[in-house]
């Protein structure tokens, strides 16, 4: 049966499908009549939406007629309802505002007994404070009077009230009017830690910092490490001040002002620190089995860094140019790192390598600046017939007055003003680089010079293939003695001032070699002439080969450079133009540069020649 009606059920949602609620499902009245309405024939179901026409207007009337002969009755149980409604509402919100006021009213009832009661300790209160006034006032007037004493430099006394307001801590720290107090008093504390680090970030002398780190050590708010820590770093701020304050307009200026403060500044810091802090035991362990800390290492990696700045700054300078007085920046910088030896921080090794490389880079761009100098020399130049050429070169002896065995410039090169000019040029560069010569630039500055010499050898030619179509027969022949005097003068005399800046025996020595075998390692004090040369064969002619020269006597550097340079003048006479004056210019000795004034620096200036053409 159960089956029949799933069966019947799913053939009438095949039929009706959403053709009615899902509501009406469950009605017994509704499937009793879809299971009437399924046996229905064909005709009685055509006239069944008739019937149940007529059915509904008769249950309408009659519900008409219910209704109308009834209405009083619904109008009177509908006001009735209504007002019971209405009660019911007034009933329901008047509970709510009660239920809502009593915990309110609970509430204020227990904090009048709350506040009955502390009305009754305040009195009581109040009693015990009159009896007790005058200890009481002495208590609250600790803060405005440690803060006076820390104002006022008092720091003994604050030290005192801040220790009784610790004790006072320890006995009353529940009470709030002692913590207040307390309070109050850390916070002139911390002031007068501002106040006393403040004195070590000035020009404290060691009586006022030895006040200072033992006011510390009584506070007590750093560990031993921590104070070394403090000490340094305020120290450290103030020796940055006057650094920072040094004018930085003038390369030379600001370093020399910057190793002056340092040596200065830095050796009483040290000496300071020393005299405070005691690194015989520098391994102190912590309270509570704690890892130890080196102290010592502090103060070491401190002035390490101190020195690194300072080397970074002079590293600095040195780039912006200090003017040609390496020499005297060097003896200063020397004195500094000597007078650093006597605490343990000498520095002077590492000031080598850096001026090394500034001599290097100067000379390197001095040379380079004579060869570009040679070049516009050569772009104007013209080949003419002087006296000397046409009588014979002057002969290579030094001129008169100078000093026997003095490295004298070769006379020849007058005859030709691009070469003499860059000799001069050259000499120039020598000169200023005999202020400060590390025999270790050696090789670069062969190197440099090498390759100086290689590109004005390279326009010396393309000056001859410029104008070889334009040449006379006596220009061709000025030529060949213009190339000549350059390999056959300039070249050696460089390589003469060469062994002068780098005796050869020096340089064997500091090699561990014989002086003999010195030739195995090029480019050491040496230009390679015939590398240099070897553009200008198809001009130079064939030299036959010499019998050597016996070894010319070594010089003394500092005298011997002081005359590589010349100054020539040609003065116009009546017969025509000749040499009338050659004399060697002789540099003053090298002096500290915070010392020259500015005539002296003009004398190490080394001037072109003047050459006067008919």
């Amino acid at each position: 049966m159960a089956a029949v009606d799933v069966e019947d059920e799913s053939i009438l949602a095949s039929i009706f499908k959403d053709s009615f609620p899902d509501s009406w499902k469950d009605n017994p009245d509704f499937a009793t009549y879809l299971s009437e309405l399924s046996s229905f024939g064909l005709e009685k179901l055509s006239r069944e939406p008739e019937r149940l026409a007529e059915e509904r207007a008769q249950i309408l009337q009659q519900t008409r007629e219910l209704a109308f002969s009834n209405y009083q009755t619904f109008i009177r149980t509908a006001d009735c309802t209504q007002h019971i409604y209405r009660d019911f509402g007034r009933v329901e919100g008047s509970v709510s505002r009660l239920l809502d006021k009593l915990p309110g009213f609970g509430e204020r009832c227990r904090g009048f007994v709350k506040e009955a009661e502390e009305i009754g300790a305040s009195r009581r209160m109040n009693s015990l404070t009159l009896n007790r006034h005058t200890e009481i006032l002495e208590i609250l007037e600790i803060p405005q009077l440690m803060d006076t004493c820390v104002r006022n430099g008092y720091y003994e006394e604050a030290l005192e009230l801040a220790a009784y307001a610790k004790r006072l801590e320890k006995k009353h720290a529940s009470l709030p009017v002692i913590q207040g107090i307390v309070r109050e008093v850390r916070q002139s504390t911390q002031l007068m830690l501002n106040q006393l680090l403040q004195q070590l970030r000035s020009n404290s002398q060691l009586p006022a910092c030895l006040r200072v780190i033992g006011y510390l050590r009584r506070m007590d708010v750093f560990t031993e490490a921590e104070l070394r820590v403090k000490f340094l770093q305020a120290r450290g701020t103030w020796l940055h001040s006057i650094l920072a304050a040094v004018a930085d307009d003038d390369p030379y200026f600001h370093i020399t002002k910057t190793i002056e403060a340092c040596r200065v500044h830095l050796f009483d810091i040290i000496t300071q620190y020393r005299a405070i802090f005691s690194d015989d035991d520098p391994l102190l362990p912590h309270a509570g089995g704690q890892a130890a800390v080196n102290e010592a290492a502090i103060f070491h990696g401190w002035v390490v860094q101190k020195v690194a700045e300072f080397l970074a700054t002079l590293e600095r300078d040195l780039q912006r140019g200090v003017g040609g007085r390496l020499d005297s920046l060097l003896g200063q910088c020397m004195y500094f790192g000597l007078s650093f030896s006597r605490v343990g921080a000498d520095f002077r090794g590492q000031l080598a390598p850096m001026f090394q490389r500034v001599a290097a880079e100067t000379f390197g761009r001095a040379v380079r600046e004579a060869a570009d100098s040679f070049q516009e020399d050569m772009n104007v130049y013209t080949l003419i017939a002087l006296p000397s050429v046409l009588g014979g070169s002057i002969p290579h002896t030094a001129a008169p007055g100078a000093q026997p065995g003095a490295l004298q410039p070769p006379m020849a090169l007058l005859d030709f003003q691009p070469l003499a000019c860059f000799l001069n040029n050259v000499l120039t560069a020598f000169n200023d680089l005999r202020l400060c010569c590390p025999v270790g630039l050696a090789q670069d500055v062969t190197a440099c010079l090498q390759d100086a010499l290689k590109t004005v050898t390279r326009q010396i030619v393309a000056f001859h293939r410029a104008e070889e179509s334009a040449f006379s027969s006596r220009e061709k022949e000025l030529f060949v003695h213009f190339c000549c005097s350059y390999a056959d003068d300039l070249l050696p005399f460089l390589n003469r001032c060469l062994q002068v800046l780098f005796p050869p025996a020096q340089l064997a020595l500091i090699l561990g070699v014989p002086a003999t075998q010195l030739h195995r390692y090029g480019g050491l004090g040496c230009i390679d002439i015939a590398a240099v040369l070897q553009p200008l064969d198809f001009v130079l002619p064939q030299r036959e080969t010499l019998a050597p020269l016996a070894p010319e006597p070594e010089l003394d550097i500092a005298a011997e450079l002081g005359s590589l340079t010349f100054d020539t003048q040609l003065k116009e006479t009546d017969p025509g133009v000749t040499v009338e004056d050659v004399r060697p210019e002789t540099l003053p000795p090298a002096t500290p540069a915070a010392h020259r004034d500015s005539d002296e620096q003009d004398e190490d200036t080394i001037q072109d020649e003047d050459f006067s053409l008919d």
